[in-house]
């Protein structure tokens, strides 16, 4: 029997919609309107702060070199009383990875191509104009990872950064590597410069202030049924927004009937293209919640737990779930 819920029943990414996604298709839908809901839930949390949140078309960037470029924006974030770009902060959050950002962006390349963002803006004292962008988001698509769209997405980045403006990247697709060479790859198609082990999904927030020579990113990895992590964007001078990425991910998937997709009684499509780890943590989550319908519980009202879970192995949890002819 097919088992739907309104709810993500994962704590985090949901690995059934977003393997459906990346197999067949969706992904485009989805980037849309995780976009909008990003840009709604960042704007309601800046305006108070003096900053604002826009969903663009286009954004002037000059290279040191002075050439224009125009890349295309999913959300810029504006500036009311710009300052001195600060100081690269000496140390990360927990959960995140600090490193020289230049070692990050060792092998990005430079193209002219424009595309879409989200750029988070300080606001003006007449709350009219728009200002220049202090930090600029990035929900990444397959596009932007794979083929010469890829090399694209890189320049556009390079630009940007070397604009003095923010970069936060959001990559929640598993199937494709990093665009961050030094990065590990999930599915093990390249070696990583950096000690990081493989994680399916990651955030990085680069800091080129004062120069982009000096200055920072932060790895935020995380697992599948992980919540998505909290992130620290800088902002002008000391500002900076703590922003929970798993709010706008609930209400994209609640409000646009994603849960309609997921039938949590069969396995994600390609689920051995996840790690054992990844795998033991989808068949939990998929044994507590046929379970908790075996008990008669309604997942769209009873928040599914998986802690009794935790001490088995991928084996033993795929024996259980034999018992509900789950393939």
């Amino acid at each position: 029997m097919p088992i739907h819920s309104i709810h993500n029943l994962y704590r985090g990414i949901n690995a059934h919609l977003h393997s459906l996604w990346q197999a067949e298709s969706g992904w485009s839908g989805f980037h849309t309107n995780q976009i909008s809901d990003i840009f709604k839930t960042l704007r309601a949390q800046l305006l108070p702060l003096g900053y604002d949140a826009e969903i663009e078309d286009s954004l002037q960037i000059r290279r040191i070199e002075g050439s224009v470029r125009t890349p295309r924006a999913d959300v810029l974030v504006y500036d009311t009383h710009p300052e001195p770009a600060p100081a690269a902060v000496p140390s990360a959050k927990p959960g995140a990875f600090r490193y020289p950002a230049m070692e990050l962006l060792a092998e990005d390349l430079v193209s002219e191509t424009p595309f879409r963002a989200l750029a988070i803006y300080r606001l003006r004292a007449d709350q009219a104009a728009r200002g220049t962008p202090v930090a600029w988001m990035e929900l990444l698509s397959p596009s932007n990872k794979i083929g010469d769209d890829a090399e694209i997405y890189h320049a556009k980045r390079m630009d940007i950064l070397h604009a003095g403006i923010v970069f936060v990247e959001l990559d929640y697709l598993h199937e494709t590597p990093p665009t961050l060479a030094a990065l590990p790859n999930y599915r093990g198609l390249q070696s990583s410069k950096l000690a990081l082990q493989p994680h399916p999904y990651r955030v990085v927030v680069i800091d080129p202030r004062p120069t982009l020579e000096s200055g920072w990113g932060d790895v935020i990895p995380f697992h599948v049924d992980d919540p998505l992590p909290r992130v620290n964007i800088p902002l002008s001078g000391e500002d900076s927004l703590d922003f929970d990425l798993g709010v706008p991910y609930r209400k994209t998937f609640e409000e646009s009937l994603y849960g309609r997709s997921v039938d949590y009684s069969q396995f994600p499509l390609n689920f051995d293209h996840y790690s054992a780890f990844d795998q033991a943590r989808i068949a939990r989550r998929m044994l507590a919640v046929c379970e908790a319908i075996t008990r008669g519980d309604d997942p769209d009202t009873v928040a599914i737990q998986v802690a009794e879970y935790e001490h088995l192995d991928l084996d033993e949890v795929l024996g259980r779930l034999e018992a509900f002819q789950v393939e």
